[in-house]
C-alpha cells in the first residue's frame, strides 16, 4: 500500500521543525569536500534523521536513500529518496529557494513526491496520479504550460558553472535560443515548471536524491523529465525537464553530444 498525503505531510512537518528555526540563524557550516565547497549543516542532518525515524516506524520494510545518512534496504521494491535541504548553499545564504525533497519509488520508478519550502509555506505534492500545490494562496492542481517552441521558453538552471567540457557549449546554445533565462533556484525551479510558470530546467551532476521527489511532481502535472539522452531520470546525472514534449525534444536535440 502506498503512503497517503497525511503521512507525507507528517514527514514535511518533522523536517520543518528542524530546518526552519535554523534558517537565517547564523548556524555553523561544514564543508564535505576537500577540493571544493559542498556544505552541510546540522539542519540537513537533523531533518533527515526526523524523516527517517517516522518512515522506519510506519514502513519498517521500506528502503531509504538519503543524502546525509547511510542508505538502507536498497533492494526493497519500495524506496524513499530524501534530500532534507536541497539547495544548502541557498539555505546558508538566507535565500528561500531551498526545499525539503521526499520521494517515493516503486520498483525503481518515482511515483510520489513532495517538495516543501518552509519559509514561504509552500508544498508541491504528487499523489501518484496528480500534482498539487498547497500554499499561502490556496490549494490547486498543478498543470504545466505549453509555450509552443524553445524561442518562447523561460529556462532555469541552478548554476551555469556546473556544466563542464562539452556540456558548456551545448547548454549555452539552448540558453541563447530561449526568451529568458534565470539562475540559482535549485529544486524550486522544477516546481515552478510543474505549476506552469516556467518552461524548461536543464541541469547536470545531479544525484538521485536531488531529483527523486521532483520527477512525479512534474510528470503528474503533464510535464516531461528525462536525462539528456532521453532516459529515465531516477539515477540523476544530466537532467532536462520541460512543460511540453515539443520543447523538451527541441532542447534535447541541441544538448546531444556531437
Amino acid at each position: 500500500m502506498r503512503p497517503d498525503r497525511d503521512f507525507f505531510f507528517r514527514l514535511a512537518d518533522a523536517a520543518r521543525a528542524e530546518t526552519l528555526p535554523r534558517f537565517r540563524s547564523g548556524l555553523s557550516v561544514v564543508n564535505k569536500e576537500k577540493a571544493g565547497f559542498d556544505p552541510v549543516t546540522e539542519g540537513d542532518q537533523a531533518a533527515e534523521i526526523a524523516i527517517r525515524k517516522l518512515i522506519e516506524a510506519e514502513f519498517p520494510t521500506h528502503g531509504i536513500l538519503g543524502e546525509e545518512h547511510e542508505n538502507i534496504r536498497m533492494d526493497s521494491d519500495h524506496l524513499w529518496v530524501i534530500d532534507p535541504i536541497d539547495g544548502t548553499r541557498a539555505f546558508i545564504s538566507g535565500v528561500p529557494v531551498w526545499g525539503t525533497l521526499i520521494g517515493f519509488q516503486e520498483k525503481g520508478r518515482s511515483v510520489m513526491g513532495l517538495m516543501e519550502q518552509p519559509f514561504t509555506g509552500e508544498r508541491y505534492y504528487a499523489d501518484g496520479e496528480r500534482s498539487w500545490y498547497f500554499g499561502p494562496d490556496g490549494e490547486r492542481q498543478n498543470a504545466v504550460r505549453d509555450c509552443g517552441s524553445l524561442e518562447n521558453a523561460i529556462l532555469f538552471t541552478t548554476s551555469p558553472h556546473l556544466f563542464k567540457d562539452w556540456e558548456v557549449e551545448r547548454f549555452e546554445a539552448v540558453q541563447d535560443k530561449v526568451k529568458l533565462f534565470r539562475y540559482g533556484v535549485d529544486c524550486y525551479a522544477y516546481c515552478l515548471l510543474a505549476a506552469g510558470h516556467i518552461d524548461l530546467v536543464i541541469e547536470t551532476v545531479l544525484k538521485p536524491y536531488d531529483v527523486g521527489a521532483l520527477i512525479p511532481i512534474i510528470e503528474q502535472a503533464g510535464g516531461v523529465i528525462t536525462t539528456w539522452d532521453g532516459g529515465r531520470p531516477e539515477a540523476g546525472g544530466s537532467i532536462i525537464a520541460a512543460g511540453s514534449r515539443a520543447v523538451h525534444a527541441e532542447a534535447m536535440d541541441m544538448l546531444k553530444r556531437g
